[in-house]
């Protein structure tokens, strides 16, 4: 067995001077508005996946999807799921005006039909400080991410990056993806779509993704200016990775050594070793060629502990909500940490040898957890892991 990157020296710290922590996280997804009801979902094993009512699927080869009911607005939910974070983590007024906003979004859903000179007006970063404004957090120092199933994660450990770096001592990272027709019909028409309506990550007879609305919204800041406020911490954000292999546009290095280098890279941050990782929110899209890479990447990344920790993809319950999906996953991941219970990894049908992983088959599995990890991957070979620790 091929030993862990991360065992390769001791791991160093390298995450800045000041403790990174999230102090509020809200969330929209199918199962509804807030946290618990995508929570209980996640932890049952429930998923969400039903018929695309939002626009015509009679001519696709798939019509499932994991979708809020009735017409939501991207705008709306994003409005709604940032207010909440800034109230939760109590931030006032003033702090507000003060805090940056980082958005993962595929763009503004209105540009493709603008006009002529109006297109500039829906770029994805008009869209971005737009929602700035209207939160009244800052529109000096907006940024927004696009790059697909990454961004939101990318969005995390720059904002933790900068908190921890001292150059800010708050920053709202949210992101937001709505199940939309175009999208749909380019998953569909590459055959990239469950035909049987489940996600079975890791699985055999895995048959591909589904497809799942996801906004969301979190809190990151300094630690001391969280202690300042009195506010509540959900969770410690330990650690972040990055790392790219460039191996294929669509498909992923086969041996997972961009991922396990992202892996590494937040397990040194955090100055920990593979053996305290009680818990990995896998990226999991439940495609075969995804699903073994990033089985690989564990194995190279934890070594023997990857036989061990339990792991799952909450995809399975959710779907793929692209953009935001990183944001999704680590809010579900730090939720779970909280109540000490884990996501069940939904759709299974049976073992696959290429994916060897302590998968989290059954409900209401209870385990203390010390240090999670949410990780993704996205087309082009880019790689992120997120590593949170108990408050």
């Amino acid at each position: 067995m091929t030993d862990a990157i991360a065992l390769a020296d001791p791991p160093v710290a390298r995450r800045g001077a000041e403790p990174v922590v999230i102090t509020a996280a809200a969330v929209s997804s199918a199962f509804g508005r807030g946290v618990a009801p995508l929570l209980t979902a996640a932890l049952e094993g429930t998923p969400g996946f039903e018929a695309v009512r939002r626009f015509d699927v009679a001519d696709r080869r798939v019509g499932v999807a994991a979708t809020l009911p009735g017409s939501p607005t991207l705008r709306d939910e994003l409005d709604q799921v940032v207010r909440e974070a800034c109230d939760e983590a109590g931030l006032s007024s003033g702090r507000r005006a003060q805090c940056p906003l980082y958005l993962a979004v595929h763009g503004d859903p209105d540009l493709p039909r603008a006009q002529g000179g109006e297109a500039n007006e829906h770029g994805a970063h008009a869209f971005a400080r737009s929602a700035a404004r209207r939160a009244g957090l800052s529109t000096e120092t907006v940024r927004v991410y696009t790059s697909a199933c990454v961004a939101a994660s990318t969005a995390v450990a720059d904002a933790a990056a900068a908190v921890a770096r001292g150059h800010v001592s708050s920053v709202v990272v949210t992101a937001g993806y709505l199940v939309d027709p175009d999208q749909f019909a380019l998953f569909d028409a590459g055959r990239a779509l469950a035909p049987d309506g489940r996600v079975r990550p890791f699985s055999a007879q895995r048959r591909g993704l589904l497809l799942g609305d996801g906004v969301g919204a979190i809190v990151i800041e300094s630690a001391s200016s969280a202690h300042r406020r009195g506010a509540t911490v959900l969770a410690r954000l330990a650690g972040w990775g990055r790392a790219g292999d460039a191996y294929h546009v669509c498909r992923p290095r086969p041996d997972g050594a961009g991922l396990a280098r992202a892996i590494t890279a937040a397990l040194q941050r955090g100055s920990i070793r593979p053996e305290a990782i009680g818990y990995v929110n896998a990226h999991g899209s439940g495609t075969e060629h995804s699903d073994t890479a990033e089985a690989a990447a564990l194995h190279l990344a934890l070594g023997e502990s990857a036989e061990t920790v339990p792991v799952s993809s909450t995809k399975s319950v959710h779907g793929q909500a692209l953009e935001a999906g990183a944001l999704i996953e680590l809010i579900v991941t730090v939720h779970a940490l909280r109540a000490a219970r884990l996501p069940v990894n939904a759709g299974y049908l049976g073992r696959d040898e290429a994916c060897r992983l302590n998968l989290v088959l059954e409900a209401g599995q209870e385990r203390p957890i010390d240090y999670a990890l949410s990780v993704n991957s996205a087309f082009g070979g880019a790689n992120t892991a997120l590593l949170v620790g108990a408050p």
